[in-house]
């Protein structure tokens, strides 16, 4: 007992403690909000808010035992950890499949739960790619690196595109993006992507794009012209955060809120406008205070190291964070399409949690062990 104690007062002098306050409070906060927003199905819904509680739970024991190890040793398996990460995501094209409303056959069912492979496909991203760049090194301008580099990238964007969830395929573009920036990626090559993207957007919007896609678009662009069909959802989130005011209706007490189907996966992807709602701007502020301060200890932890390849990590995960923050408020406000990206720490969604706590055990451990000097929790005698 007194080995146990002595291994979790070493983590907790070690940690950083502010990063894992601000997890456990947004965590929190996102386990109540589910909770009301689930509240209109009486005591059949409570199996939501266990099932985020109990990821929770499990995120936080998973950030202590993923920060307890050297994040330079974990990369000495990066082929298992991608095997791992790979493999779940390729299953999902003969066996998965698309629960509830959604259209993308993104899930997996083992033993009678489901989970989303492509969130641990982003974990898996974080070791791999971030130690592609460490490899490199200063020869990440030469036109061969970047190549492959780019291919590296490619892979879970096209994985999760051909998947069917073009939302998450966006972030893992966009983590590629921020760590390549990372790593000093030299302006020519930003200017020959950007001019490439300009000229593929006639071909990305006509041919690869589908109806439900360019509807999404134009929806967004005139929210008015499709109220009943495509622009719903986002027409009703509009509604319940102009319900809320400054300090909203209440818990439990939210006039869509606790409406079932008033606002479509009003737990979900919406969860932000349900908050509005029954908490006004004032609970909407609380969770943009929240999650930008993780956002900036995520980075602040990042640059804490004189490791490149720990850096890189810190950078990935920031970027993971902040693009799925960004979309999610996006499409809560109407000025992005609706693609299916998560809020962070809020939106209900086992695997999401899951995932977004591992990636903050792998900033930890980059924080953790970023010195010889520091006493860790293997070491502990």
């Amino acid at each position: 007992m007194g080995r146990i104690i002595g291994r979790i007062a070493d983590y907790l002098r070690e940690c950083d403690k502010i990063l894992l306050i601000l997890c456990l409070a947004a965590s929190s906060y996102g386990c109540l909000a589910v909770l009301s927003a689930t509240h209109y199905g009486g005591l059949g819904s409570i199996r939501q808010f266990l099932m985020q509680l109990a990821a929770t739970i499990i995120g936080v024991a998973a950030v202590a035992l993923v920060s307890g190890f050297d994040y330079r040793r974990l990369s000495k398996f990066w082929p298992i950890i991608a095997a791992l990460a790979l493999i779940p995501v390729i299953l999902t094209f003969f066996f998965g499949y698309a629960p509830g409303e959604t259209d993308d056959k993104a899930w997996l069912r083992i033993f009678g739960f489901s989970f989303q492979p492509s969130e641990f496909l982003k974990i898996g991203f974080l070791v791999t790619f971030p130690l592609h760049l460490f490899n490199v090194g200063s020869d990440v301008n030469k036109l061969k690196n970047v190549i492959l580099l780019c291919i590296h990238g490619a892979i879970p964007v096209a994985l999760i595109h051909f998947q069917g969830d073009d939302g998450t395929a966006l972030i893992f573009l966009l983590m590629f993006l921020g760590m390549m920036f990372a790593a000093g990626l030299k302006l020519r090559y930003w200017i020959i992507a950007a001019s490439a993207v300009i000229v593929a957007v006639p071909f990305i919007y006509f041919i690869i794009m589908n109806d439900d896609q360019r509807a999404r678009i134009l929806t967004m662009l005139d929210l008015e012209s499709d109220l009943l069909g495509t622009g719903w959802q986002q027409w009703r989130g509009r509604i319940a955060l102009a319900n809320g005011g400054f300090f909203g209706q209440g818990l439990f007490k939210g006039t869509l809120t606790q409406i079932e189907d008033a606002i479509p996966e009003g737990y979900n992807d919406f969860i932000f406008t349900c908050i509005g709602e029954e908490l006004g701007m004032f609970g909407c502020l609380v969770v943009l205070i929240l999650l930008f301060s993780i956002c900036f200890r995520v980075l602040k932890l990042a640059k804490s190291t004189n490791d490149k390849y720990g850096f890189y990590i810190g950078v990935g995960a920031f970027s993971m964070l902040a693009g799925q923050i960004i979309i999610n408020l996006g499409m809560c406000l109407s000025v992005l399409p609706v693609i299916g990206v998560t809020l962070p720490f809020f939106s209900a969604g086992g695997t999401s949690v899951l995932s977004v706590y591992l990636a903050m055990g792998l900033v930890m451990s980059v924080y953790m062990h970023r010195s010889s000097l520091t006493l860790h929790l293997h070491d502990y005698n």
